[in-house]
């Protein structure tokens, strides 16, 4: 999440009770469901299996010991306006979860998954650790481009609450930062299943296959492809430590999804600050970078 300016009406801000837990009488998949969670998910209620999204384009599990090339760590740099460090030191991956770790101090980290995509499906199973201060968890999509704000950003999950009870949408659009905004209660603190579908006419968000937040207000979507990002923000004035964790990743592309042409090659360190660290923004990859970048993607080295 970057610094706002104001912020419009929301079309939609519900405050729902989800629980995060299979409710009686709902069916198991079978391990030959595409659209099932993987067999050693923490999230057993997905929108892709309530919607039959089916199988994914590319997905992450996490199951080695370090941050696949896929996923390009923040950093070094400083956090979200300034405040604190975001270090590549801080993602770390272990026991098939990638973690963002946060300090007092303000040192915590952030992550991006590239190439991104106009269009399509998204969906993390992921959970957040109590904070106390300003320590925010978010999923976003940010403009590949990184033009920001008119290229836009979808914060599909926001969690500024201490406590982790409540969850933020925003919709950020237009060269002034407008705003559409919606919440939800829900206990982040457990793990759960977040999701995004942005289709030319609908951007819609669910936690645990239950919609929350809807826009069809196609002049406020992106008008290029984004990527999605993890990041534990700080906004200083932190009181301890704290951190979120992603159990797997998933991406869908639907027949009117564009892939973007900007990348980052495998393994390299992203930004949040494209002015002051231009090298480490997304690309043309050249031929050589491209065909690891293809390479890795047939692999699925998550």
């Amino acid at each position: 999440m970057r610094t706002r300016t104001r912020t419009t009406v929301a079309v939609l801000a519900a405050t729902l009770a989800l629980s995060a837990v299979t409710t009686a009488g709902t069916a198991t998949a079978t391990p030959a469901d595409p659209a099932a969670p993987p067999a050693s998910s923490h999230c057993a209620e997905t929108a892709a299996q309530t919607l039959g999204w089916g199988a994914p384009t590319r997905e992450s599990g996490f199951d080695g010991t370090t941050v696949p090339p896929d996923w390009h760590p923040y950093g070094p740099e400083p956090g979200h306006d300034k405040k604190g460090t975001r270090t590549p030191e801080a993602v770390t991956v272990a026991d098939g979860a990638m973690t963002i770790s946060a300090d007092a101090d303000g040192n915590t980290g952030a992550v991006s998954w590239h190439p991104g995509q106009r269009y399509g499906r998204w969906e993390a199973c992921v959970k957040s650790d109590e904070g106390e201060g300003g320590i925010n968890a978010l999923l976003l999509l940010w403009p590949v481009a990184e033009d920001f704000p008119v290229g836009g950003e979808v914060d599909w999950m926001e969690i500024t609450d201490d406590s982790r009870r409540k969850t933020n949408f925003f919709l950020h659009y237009g060269r002034d930062n407008d705003q559409d905004h919606g919440s939800v209660t829900h206990d982040a603190t457990q793990w759960s299943a977040y999701a995004l579908e942005w289709t030319p006419e609908k951007i819609t968000a669910y936690v645990n296959g239950k919609e929350w937040y809807s826009n069809t207000d196609t002049d406020q979507f992106p008008p290029r492809p984004m990527n999605m990002t993890m990041q534990l923000d700080y906004f200083g004035n932190a009181g301890g430590p704290t951190a979120m964790h992603l159990d797997w990743a998933r991406q869908w592309a639907l027949p009117q999804s564009t892939a973007a042409t900007l990348s980052l090659p495998p393994g390299s360190a992203a930004t949040g600050q494209p002015r002051d660290f231009p090298d480490r923004t997304p690309r043309e990859l050249s031929e050589p970078e491209q065909q690891a970048q293809t390479a890795m993607l047939a692999r699925d080295p998550g």
